[in-house]
């Protein structure tokens, strides 16, 4: 499968001074080793590579000097091979089993540049909160990696051509051709169901159906649910999977903050505090913060009490929920549930677009807009609809506190711009935005 952040990989690896060793972050089987691996068959002369969690002899060597050049003369040695400055990448996966494999990049960045080395981990954003680890801050170039975009998915599915199309439609504003856009349209609602997941993507494009997905979802989910277990202790690793397990109700509602006692009765921030920061650091949440004021700088006027949780796969929202295919390609959903798929949807896109997620709420009168975009120094509000009916009134409430130089509407309807200046963009073009 083609992945886009392939390209930032390459300019890495392009790099001609003060190159850092890269560090590949991301929530379990987003494709991190995958896309590691063949980056280094395309572009480099061989490949080095070590897991730390399935090479313990490796791990024992690096509790010794962190001098690069010995860690260079072992890895030769144990692998048979010849690492070569500038033409072998050097792997070290899941490396938050190695706290002094993490600690060796300071090393390599400030005496041996030369060597391209690359680290992926799982559970690196938790790993590097414990005590015990030192992240070598300002020595690493850190990539963060997230499940397949639609447009990755229209890629992997022999689509590619709807990509430039949708691109082209973005930056006119043209309507879509209406055939076309239907066949977007159904093309996102496999996607909604499928979701980004490589190995959910892999068996559909095998199987050409959707009936065995959640059935891999569901196993994705369960050991998402083990390495809770692996990385907390017993107490805290029931309370994180009691705040995972509660992100279906959690999007299911009007009001999409998220509220501890949808967890169980009597919880509160000071008893799952701890477990939403673990789901967040995991990267298998994302958390999208409100703020006060629809103004720049956006994170000055974070609320950090009132936040909503997305997860970092609408694929996996949908498994966790019990949907079946047919309830999807039938349109059997709540209204309220189609609106969660749609809003998670955007979510993981536009993180995976580098955008940092907040929304907006007013007391009076009651209004909330999904999304606040910080964009060349500018705020723009986005709103998401699943269907083609929608309503602006938060927008307008917006629009006339703030005077936004654009807002943007995401929904079912085609491209288009009102005399208000509200942009029109279909929720399969989310990528470009």
């Amino acid at each position: 499968m083609e992945r886009i952040i392939t390209n930032k990989l390459l300019a890495w690896k392009n790099t001609q001074k003060n190159r850092l060793p890269l560090v590949l972050y991301g929530a379990r089987q987003v494709g991190k080793t995958y896309t590691l691996l063949h980056f280094g068959r395309e572009y480099y002369k061989n490949t080095v590579y070590v897991n730390f969690e399935r090479m313990p002899v490796i791990s024992e060597f690096f509790g010794g000097d962190l001098n690069p050049g010995r860690i260079i003369r072992f890895l030769e040695e144990y692998f048979s091979d010849t690492i070569i400055p500038g033409q072998t990448l050097l792997i070290f996966d899941e490396i938050q089993s190695c706290e002094r494999a993490l600690t060796s990049l300071k090393y390599f960045a400030e005496e041996a540049p030369e060597y391209h080395v690359a680290a992926a981990g799982s559970l690196l954003g938790v790993a590097i909160h414990r005590e015990q680890y030192s992240f070598p801050v300002g020595k690493v170039l850190l990539k963060t990696m997230y499940p397949l975009r639609f447009d990755e998915f229209l890629v992997a599915t022999g689509n590619s051509h709807f990509v430039s199309l949708i691109r082209e439609h973005f930056e006119t504003m043209r309507e879509m051709p209406d055939q076309t856009h239907k066949e977007l349209m159904q093309w996102l609602r496999r996607y909604l169901f499928v979701g980004g997941m490589p190995a959910a993507v892999k068996k559909y494009l095998e199987e050409d159906s959707l009936i065995n997905i959640p059935e891999l979802q569901t196993m994705i989910l369960s050991a998402y649910t083990a390495d809770m277990a692996k990385y907390s202790t017993a107490s805290e690793c029931t309370k994180i999977q009691n705040a995972f397990r509660s992100l279906p109700a959690q999007l299911a509602k009007n009001n999409k903050k998220f509220q501890y006692k949808l967890i169980r009765k009597g919880a509160t921030a000071g008893l799952f505090g701890e477990s939403i920061s673990w789901l967040v650091m995991s990267g298998i949440v994302l958390e999208c913060n409100r703020v006060t004021r629809g103004e720049v700088p956006l994170a000055v006027t974070q609320d950090l009490s009132s936040f909503k949780l997305y997860m970092s796969d609408v694929g996996l929202l949908s498994a966790a929920s019990g949907i079946m295919p047919e309830n999807i390609i039938r349109q059997e959903l709540s209204d309220v549930f189609k609106g969660a798929l749609a809003e998670n949807y955007v979510a993981q896109t536009l993180a995976a677009c580098g955008h940092k997620l907040f929304y907006w709420t007013s007391d009076s009168p009651a209004a909330e807009v999904d999304f606040l975009l910080q964009k060349e120094g500018r705020v723009i509000p986005a709103e998401v609809k699943y269907d083609v009916n929608v309503h602006a009134k938060s927008m307008r409430h917006f629009s006339n506190m703030y005077h936004p130089a654009q807002m943007i509407r995401i929904s079912a309807r085609n491209f288009g711009q009102d005399e208000h200046g509200m942009r029109s963009i279909p929720l399969y073009a989310a990528f470009c935005i």
